[in-house]
């Protein structure tokens, strides 16, 4: 991917730690405008359900963030970025934040810009 750079290297292993330490289906990870990073995994609790993304996005709220310079999505079989998801990012960062899903090797295979 082209904008993929060395920062979004280290996303990738904050998401699929995430994912792998509650063995959940999909973790991430976002850099956000200071290069603080979150990471975090979906959440299903009886009704409660949160994508990895709604998470991080949350736990970067939660600490002041203003805004998003990469997210990255790790999840155990190839996914889309849901509608809903990026919807979140731009709302909250604003359009033309990547949104990248990699592989179990944490490669980038698809790309999505808010």
């Amino acid at each position: 991917m082209s904008n993929w750079n060395p920062e979004d290297d280290k996303l990738a292993v904050l998401a699929k730690g995430a994912r792998s330490r509650v063995q959940a289906k999909v973790g991430a990870a976002l850099r956000d405008e200071t290069g603080r990073t979150y990471a975090s995994a979906e959440v299903e609790v009886g009704s409660l359900k949160l994508s990895a993304v709604e998470m991080v996005v949350a736990q970067a709220v939660a600490s002041g963030s203003t805004g998003v310079e990469s997210v990255v999505v790790s999840p155990k079989a190839q996914i889309n970025v849901s509608d809903s998801d990026l919807e979140l990012v731009r709302t909250f960062a604003g359009a033309g934040v990547p949104i990248y899903v990699i592989d179990e090797t944490g490669n980038p295979v698809d790309t999505r810009l808010t």
